[in-house]
């Protein structure tokens, strides 16, 4: 595994709630620049268990998504032995300076994160205090690692910020302790909207089914929901303005292709939506198929899988200690 310390590359954390389900979405928005950035990246990744917490977890599910998630992310190409990804809750630093950075985090900052609003609505009956103090852990597993950049996108802009204040306000009281993290302006991942209301982006929480697809969908599943996909009355494939179905169906068959949206554009010059929605569907079934047929090798190689993230879990631990032995000395903790 590489050593962050390595000043010829800069480091990129990132990491992904295990939800049970990773969409079309999730990858071509983030997954894939994900795979991309290894190359030229110190990256460092993780399974975010500890934040999906804040949501009431079936155990016996909550486990099972977990190695999914791990599983999923190898098969899509994130290399552990190229780049430390590991479970989150397997590095206790995590849960340890989220704490601390709690201290640091003003409540009125807190209680400004729209997130907090979005979900406090949609699970009104549990809004605990970890659903609130989430952006601290946050905050935490990227400054742990002196990061550099991190890939977001718009809905966590404002948790990097977060982080970034916090770290600077830590930094004004104590001298030089945590890198100011940027975010990652690179190469912008697909922004995949939903099937059926192409206004929203693509998730798996939308309760029809027909609005997002699956990495694991079957074939057959993933036709049948681009062939439902909701387009407009003009019946001609082309970008354009109030045509936010077609726009969103060539945006992902130029993802998955590698065409531009001119070329798709000629390509299907005086064909219709039928056409076009059934290649896409086939374009993405072809994307996902070794994907597939990794993942399936992989959930039932539970050796190699485990000795993966635990070699990767050493490794975060040894450098996000570093971090913490730092920031708990500066404060004034007793060494041990």
């Amino acid at each position: 595994m590489p050593e962050t310390a390595n000043e010829k590359k800069k480091v990129i954390f990132s990491a992904i709630q295990p939800s049970g389900t990773i969409t079309l979405g999730n990858y071509l928005g983030a997954l894939q620049n994900w795979v991309k950035l290894q190359d030229d990246y110190n990256c460092i990744y993780a399974v975010a268990d500890l934040h999906t917490i804040t949501v009431r977890q079936d155990p016996k599910a909550f486990r099972q998504n977990i190695l999914d998630a791990y599983a999923l992310f190898i098969a899509c190409g994130i290399d552990p032995e190229k780049s430390p990804f590991f479970i989150q809750s397997h590095v206790h630093t995590h849960a340890e300076l989220a704490w601390i950075l709690n201290c640091y985090t003003q409540f009125g900052e807190l209680s400004r994160m729209t997130q907090f609003k979005d979900k406090s609505q949609k699970h009104a009956d549990n809004i605990n205090a970890g659903l609130f103090t989430y952006p601290s852990l946050m905050a935490a597993d990227i400054l742990l690692y002196q990061t550099d950049l991190v890939p977001i996108g718009i809905d966590q802009k404002q948790h990097l910020e977060l982080t970034r204040n916090v770290a600077e306000r830590f930094n004004s009281i104590y001298g030089s302790t945590f890198k100011i993290p940027e975010a990652y302006i690179g190469q912008t991942g697909a922004k995949v909207m939903s099937l059926q209301d192409p206004t929203k982006k693509m998730s798996k929480s939308d309760e029809n089914v027909n609005a997002w697809v699956a990495i694991l969908d079957k074939p057959d599943v993933i036709m049948k929901k681009f062939k439902r996909a909701v387009t407009d009355s003009d019946a001609k494939v082309c970008v354009g303005e109030g045509k936010d179905g077609i726009n969103n169906l060539i945006g992902i068959m130029s993802a998955v292709t590698g065409k531009t949206a001119d070329e798709i554009t000629l390509e299907f010059e005086g064909r219709g939506y039928g056409d076009f929605k059934t290649a896409v569907g086939e374009a993405v079934i072809e994307k996902v198929r070794p994907i597939q047929e990794r993942f399936g090798q992989l959930i039932k190689n539970k050796d190699y899988l485990t000795e993966q993230y635990r070699k990767s879990a050493e490794f975060a631990l040894k450098i996000s200690q570093r971090t913490l032995d730092k920031v708990m000395k500066k404060i004034g903790y007793v060494a041990k």
